[in-house]
């Protein structure tokens, strides 16, 4: 038995009703519209083209253990070196020799009265071999202050002090080379290489998008209106993002990221609005009822397809990262700003240009746009009089793709994958030659004694010593900085009190309450293996390692700031997922009143997302073509950001193409087609609209893996080979194929009305 399908043009809900009224409103007050979207972009502009400056360049996770043991570094030891950054030196002596001291009192003198600088340390105050590597470079660590600030900001100040630091230098050792580096310092520049990836991909994707335009188009106006949208959305977004900087912490990825979805999902609505007017105008309407016919019918696809975005990318705020917070807020305004342009910028523009739309053709039109495409229309057929036949030649390769997704791994890739050319990554190299790489990936392990025992007490002096050995003990420890490590050469304990104190407050609490151990890793420990010790380490029974009851232990540093970032991912993936999912098909089973429709676009949508990840592990984790994407091998495994991000943007934008090819299936068949002419129908007026778009997107995507930092590399892959899937195979042959198998369910239970 299957359901009676009924339609009813004249029943509509209240949201399609305020939809009809709209339109005739834009056009009637365009003047008034455009103006103020004059008065937006004069007003969001400036602060657009600064936004970088106000943008953090570090991640910041607030809740976990290591954003904690930070923050007691701060209070209760109020140490000089909470943060941290290493001056590589090479090209002079190297201490211990005699002929190393004067350079060195000289470097650390001058770093001394650099503003910010809390503490230097350095062979001079330590005979500690771990200062000095092999081949005669060694490291001074320099402790930082910013004050309420980000540290980043003292960053400037350094490298002007170090660059005319390095010009004394050079007078008597022509060889002498100095840069800064540790985790602020590579974090800073990471994120400025992000930044110019971004310029740099729009500088390079505007042009080639502005070609497929006028190859979808053939002319110049209508080929510029889509992409003005883009740009729109972007400036107008980065804008807002500008002003939000005063009340919230946003990372500076919101540049790459709202460049990559402003232009793709910009240019997608105002293609679909630009086509449709197009379209009106050759049935025969006037500019103005055109341009109104445009807005009610592509408005309400824009709308039904916008809200799963918003969706995806809200779902991001719920994640306690402030790159991916970040990202969220950096899709919500470029997924509203589209919206807005395309349903009031747009039709107002369209309105005043009426037929001027195809002023300066630069090839004749093809075929009437009234009548769609006929080549599509055949290829429509062809699909629905074989669709059992299309679904088993499509789904099996995807299919295939997706199922290596299961090997995908989310730990931090291994291997130097960080982009060459910046100072603090030449300064890492350099110090990753001496052999001391590994001292910027310290662990910094707090122990906290019981209530009534100090440090300096005998059972909490015992317990420290203890703790110490243990974390020697351990083969893949290099070394352990702490106070009875220093007061061993110093006789004992007799001499705290005795210690300086920039070196007391860094390794204790000030009321004694609590020890630190500065545990540097072994040089030969990938970085996922030093993000394993830190997991270890916070598997450790404190009272059983330390010898004290009630003691406890906190672990702190890079490797264990990777691990909560790879743990609060984890965690919060599932949740994004089944919200994501859930809402998106509550949207478009209100907005089709169609349990099946809603269903086949979850599941369509699941599949690209998992083809893509499959792509993911077969090109970036296990090396298959990686020299096409700029890399010497294999990363080994995936950011943890990445996956998330793949998914709520494909989820997001794939959603498009499902409502365009939908929403005008359900209108032939409400004109009276049959199911298998109607889904021709569809395909004939969508097709070049989707494949268009998709094309755009894969360009605007690709353009992003050719930028040098790794992260985006990926993600920019991702989305391409989502897209390219999700336009071609999904939409254009498993999407009929399946609306032909479930004939009149198709529309179930609300009907065609």
């Amino acid at each position: 038995m299957t359901p009676r399908v009924t339609a009813r043009p004249g029943k509509t809900g209240p949201l399609r009703a305020a939809l009809r009224g709209w339109p005739a409103g834009v056009v009637r007050y365009r003047w008034p519209i455009l103006a103020a979207w004059g008065a937006a972009l004069l007003a969001l502009a400036p602060a657009a083209g600064n936004v970088e400056s106000r943008l953090e360049v570090s991640a910041r996770m607030p809740g976990g253990d290591a954003q904690a043991v930070r923050a007691e570094l701060e209070s209760r030891f109020r140490s000089p070196f909470t943060e941290r950054v290493l001056l590589v030196v090479d090209g002079l002596p190297a201490p211990p020799s005699p002929e190393a001291r004067a350079p060195l009192e000289m470097i650390v003198g001058a770093l001394r009265g650099v503003p910010g600088v809390a503490g230097v340390l350095s062979s001079l105050n330590e005979d500690d071999p771990l200062f000095v590597g092999r081949g005669g470079g060694y490291f001074v660590l320099v402790g930082l202050d910013a004050g309420s600030g980000p540290v980043e900001a003292l960053l400037p100040g350094l490298r002007k002090a170090s660059d005319a630091l390095l010009v004394e230098l050079r007078r008597s050792h022509p060889d002498a080379w100095i840069g800064w580096t540790g985790e602020a310092p590579l974090n800073f520049d990471l994120r400025r290489v992000s930044a110019g990836d971004a310029r740099s991909a729009e500088i390079k994707v505007v042009p080639l998008t502005l070609l497929l335009l006028l190859l979808a188009f053939g002319s110049v106006v209508a080929s510029v209106l889509p992409l003005a949208v883009g740009i729109l959305s972007i400036v107008l977004s980065l804008g807002v993002v500008a002003w939000l900087t005063g009340a919230f912490t946003l990372s500076i990825l919101i540049q790459s990221l709202a460049s990559m979805i402003g232009l793709g999902l910009g240019i997608d609505y105002a293609l679909l609005t630009v086509s449709r007017f197009r379209e009106s105008l050759a049935s025969g309407r006037g500019p103005g009822p055109a341009a109104v016919e445009t807005a009610r019918r592509a408005g309400w696809t824009i709308l039904l397809s916008a809200f799963p975005v918003t969706i995806s990318f809200a779902a991001l705020l719920t994640i306690p990262l402030s790159e991916l917070r970040s990202v969220g807020v950096a899709g919500l305004l470029v997924t509203i700003f589209s919206l807005l342009l395309s349903v009031t910028f747009l039709p107002a523009m369209l309105s005043l240009l009426g037929k001027r739309i195809d002023t300066l053709r630069i090839r004749p039109r093809a075929s009437a746009p009234s009548g769609g495409s006929e080549g599509w229309r055949r290829w429509g057929h062809r699909v629905t009089s074989r669709p059992v036949l299309a679904l088993i030649l499509t789904t099996t390769p995807l299919l295939l793709l997706a199922f290596q997704a299961r090997r995908l791994d989310t730990s931090i890739p291994s291997g130097d994958w960080l982009p060459v050319g910046s100072e603090s990554v030449r300064a890492y190299h350099r110090l990753d030659a001496m052999g001391r790489a590994n001292v910027v990936h310290t662990l910094r392990v707090v122990l906290d004694f019981p209530r009534g025992v100090a440090l300096e007490s005998q059972s909490g002096w015992s317990a420290a010593t203890r703790m110490r050995d243990r974390l020697r003990a351990d083969r893949r420890v290099e070394a352990v900085q702490c106070l009875p490590t220093i007061l061993e050469k110093r006789g004992g304990v007799k001499g705290l009190p005795f210690l300086p104190r920039p070196v007391r407050r860094s390794l204790a609490a000030v009321d004694g309450s609590a020890a630190l151990f500065e545990v540097v890793p072994a040089a030969t420990l990938t970085p996922r293996e030093q993000v394993r010790l830190a997991r270890d380490l916070r598997a450790w029974n404190a009272p059983a390692a330390s010898g004290l009851a009630g003691t406890a232990m906190r672990v702190g540093g890079r490797p264990a700031f990777d691990a909560d970032y790879e743990d609060t991912v984890a965690v919060h993936f599932r949740g994004v997922l089944l919200l994501v999912v859930g809402c998106t098909f509550l949207a478009l089973f209100a907005g089709f009143r169609s349990l099946l429709v809603a269903i086949k676009a979850v599941l369509l949508n699941l599949l690209s997302v998992g083809a893509s990840f499959g792509a993911l592990v077969l090109v970036f984790q296990e090396g298959h073509g990686a020299h096409w994407m700029g890399l010497t091998g294999p990363t080994g495994s995936v950011f943890p950001i990445v996956p998330v991000l793949v998914f709520c943007i494909v989820f997001g934008l794939s959603m498009d193409y499902e409502v365009i090819l939908v929403a005008r299936v359900a209108e032939a068949r409400r004109g009276g087609l049959g199911e298998s002419a109607a889904i021709a129908e569809g395909l004939a007026r969508t097709a070049t609209v989707i494949t268009s778009a998709a094309a755009i997107m894969i360009v605007v995507f690709a353009g992003f893996t050719l930028g040098k930092f790794l992260p985006i590399k990926m993600l920019g892959f991702a989305l391409s080979v989502a897209v390219l899937i999700d336009a071609i195979a999904v939409r254009m042959v498993i999407g009929p194929a399946l609306l032909k198998l479930a004939g009149r369910w198709n529309w179930w239970p609300g009907g065609l009305s």
